[in-house]
């Protein structure tokens, strides 16, 4: 399938070139690889057919997939979603602009440099240009789905609905990450050059309505026969998203009502599907649990799966059609280098050779674990803390269970190399007997790894035996269908519902427990439990599927709006938890609270010795609650205004902005 995009000729980059795209999109045969001439300018006559919308569908799922698949060596999109949370770090210490100082980094104008290459440590540019162009392919399907005289009216709804989900999932994201933002809801004709802002809940408020009609139209996964393209479960679950953050909160309850009792589905208790035992059994064996299963992507999109609620395709004979995701080296530890030795200074982990005479199997981390480079790396409160309930660390989680083989310590990791006198020893930070610190940048080098998760087989690594290209065979990723939606975050969904409605209700720890139960959890909630006791379980269950940053934010927004308190006891104002700047530990909304309380965030220098950075500070705002609109994005807007946000240059209160969605799309006629 081949998809161009022609841009326009307009010197200014920006909203211009994101939102007057027109799109070509050819047959997925060999002979129409290129392009109608007619049809670059003629889009009447490319979208006029059902299998022309089918194309622009498709072209929809695989950009919603290209968020977590990333075709790239160093980077995951989805990354920059975690370093802008509690959970996560950037942790590549070779690169000087590593994303680490946000409160000075993060400017309007960065996007200019570091935010838009994706070998550096955030994806921010992006998250901003291809969201709009994923706006863009559905704004395309809405806009020519009545001209297909073949379609009833019930199918041309149903394209419609999933449109519109896909237009929604969009600007779900950008109004948390960027808040008030420019409204485009159709394909435009000549360039404009005159946007204004949309306020947030305005935006809210359409894709709401959107949503409402596509949980209407669009048809159960067991009524379809393709997987991988919108379904109504997939319309409600994001649909309940939106009733949340409105304050809608009962009928966001009834929607996960409806998806936990009356759709067909089931939490996943016991193994299932096909057994996979891992990238070398000698090294880590895996004792097969449902947990493990479960994140398997031979498993995601099976029938016996009753879970999955919607998943995204990205494996198959077809290698063309998919992306890789490099989980295995973007995620893990940086361990193959001589900055983590032995007691007697010897380099600790050797990438061994599978036709060499010194091999083992027994110490193939290569192939176990993969070949990391530590883009990223969690906190210490999401490797260990969060982990705790009941003030115990829960034993018997299979989500954090290294006896089971899930979860990965560094040390698991034995010494493999036969020079040391510590061959066949864990690997240790430290010296026990003179305390010398063994490992030089524990920053990239020294954390757990959620193995269940990130382990994907690698059939050309595996077949790589000589290591003839330098990696030895190492395990990077692979192709992998996703998750997009499980019915596990509906049961998590209703508890958060359930908390604004009345913070009291005996059964918000009912739904927690039936995610914990099914993953054998020993400590269960009892009594009444908080936002944080919520938000806690998210982390634990829905670690780098959901979109952590951009649920923080709703959640924050829903607590200011509702008036409960947090955890800490703190509430929120809906008229400033947004618009404060700082980097102390009081205020701020409680995205910032959870960043200041559970992060690496604003704890002062860490010394570490790499190649790019000696020393490290990592800092969050609190007006980083939303990023700054990128300034190529104002600039270009050459006869409008763009609102920039709080706290950045260029920042003006009196910026007009569209404070009901109507206007903006009657605006969209105008060009001047």
């Amino acid at each position: 399938m081949n998809l161009t995009i022609h841009k326009s000729r307009s010197r200014n980059r920006g909203i211009v070139i994101l939102l007057a795209a027109a799109l070509t999109i050819s047959s997925c045969s060999k002979e129409f690889l290129q392009p109608d001439p007619l049809s670059i300018y003629l889009p009447n006559e490319t979208f006029n057919t059902e299998s022309g919308l089918l194309s622009a569908m498709a072209i929809c799922d695989r950009h919603l997939k290209g968020y977590w698949a990333t075709d790239h060596n160093e980077m995951l999109t989805l990354g920059t979603e975690y370093i802008f949370s509690e959970l996560m770090v950037a942790s590549n210490t070779d690169k000087r602009s590593m994303m680490a100082d946000v409160a000075n980094m993060l400017t309007p104008t960065s996007d200019n440099s570091s935010l838009q290459n994706l070998d550096r440590s955030n994806s921010m540019w992006y998250l901003w240009e291809e969201t709009y162009k994923g706006i863009s392919y559905a704004n395309t399907i809405i806009k020519y789905v009545d001209q297909v005289q073949t379609l009833s009216e019930q199918d041309k709804n149903a394209y419609k609905g999933r449109a519109y989900f896909h237009r929604a999932f969009r600007y779900m994201a950008l109004v948390f990450e960027y808040g008030d933002v420019p409204l485009v809801t159709t394909i435009i004709d000549v360039p404009k050059q005159n946007y204004r802002s949309t306020k947030r809940d305005a935006i809210l408020q359409m894709i709401t309505k959107d949503l409402e009609f596509a949980v209407q139209w669009v048809p159960d996964q067991k009524n379809m026969s393709l997987i991988g393209m919108i379904n109504k479960g997939a319309c409600r679950m994001l649909l309940a998203k939106c009733y949340l953050a409105l304050g809608a909160y009962q009928k966001a309850k009834e929607q996960t009502d409806i998806l936990i009792d009356q759709s067909g589905y089931a939490l996943m208790t016991e193994s299932f599907g096909t057994f996979n035992d891992g990238g070398e059994a000698q090294t880590w064996p895996i004792t097969r649990n449902v947990i493990w299963d479960m994140h398997r992507p031979e498993n995601k999109l099976i029938p016996a799966n009753r879970e999955v609620i919607m998943g995204m395709p990205n494996r198959g004979a077809d290698a063309e059609s998919f992306v890789k995701m490099l989980t295995m080296r973007i995620l893990y530890p940086f361990v193959f280098d001589t900055r983590i030795q032995t007691t007697d200074g010897k380099q600790a982990l050797l990438n061994i050779k599978r036709n060499s005479g010194d091999y083992n199997a027994k110490y193939d981390y290569m192939r176990a674990f993969g070949r990391g480079i530590a883009t990223f790396r969690p906190t210490s409160f999401q490797s260990k803390g969060v982990w705790a309930v009941n003030g115990k660390q829960d034993e018997g989680d299979l989500r954090h269970s290294a006896k089971v083989g899930n979860w990965v310590r560094m040390e698991d990791y034995k010494v493999n190399n036969k020079a040391s006198k510590d061959f066949g020893k864990p690997v240790t930070l430290k010296d026990p007997e003179t305390g010398k610190l063994l490992c030089s940048d524990s920053i990239r080098r020294w954390y757990d790894v959620p193995h269940y998760k990130f382990f994907l087989d690698d059939p050309v690594s595996e077949a790589n035996i000589s290591g003839s290209d330098g990696s030895r065979g190492a395990t990077n990723g692979s192709v992998a269908d996703w998750y997009l939606y499980r019915l596990a975050e509906a049961y998590l969904l209703r508890a958060e519902a359930k908390y604004y409605i009345n913070p009291t209700d005996g059964t918000i720890k009912d739904d927690l427990n039936a995610v914990r139960q099914r993953a054998k959890c020993t400590e269960l909630y009892q009594g009444t439990v908080s936002i944080g006791d919520i938000m806690n379980e998210r982390a634990r269950e829905l670690y780098w599927e959901e979109w952590r940053n951009v649920e923080l934010k709703r959640v924050s927004l829903c607590l200011a709006r509702s008036g409960k308190p947090d955890e800490w006891g703190n509430v929120y104002n809906l008229d400033n938890f947004d618009k404060q700047s700082g980097t102390d530990a009081i205020g701020g909304s409680y995205w910032y609270q959870r960043i200041v309380h559970y992060s690496l965030y604003n704890k002062g220098i860490i010394h570490v010795n790499a190649t790019g950075l000696s020393d490290i500070k990592y800092t969050m705002d609190k007006k980083n609650m939303y990023w700054p609109i990128p300034n190529v994005a104002i600039t270009s807007n050459i006869k409008g205004q763009l609102k920039q946000n709080y706290g950045y240059d260029g920042y003006n209160p009196a910026t007009p902005v569209w404070d009901k969605w109507e206007d903006a799309v009657a605006d969209e006629a105008t060009a001047d």
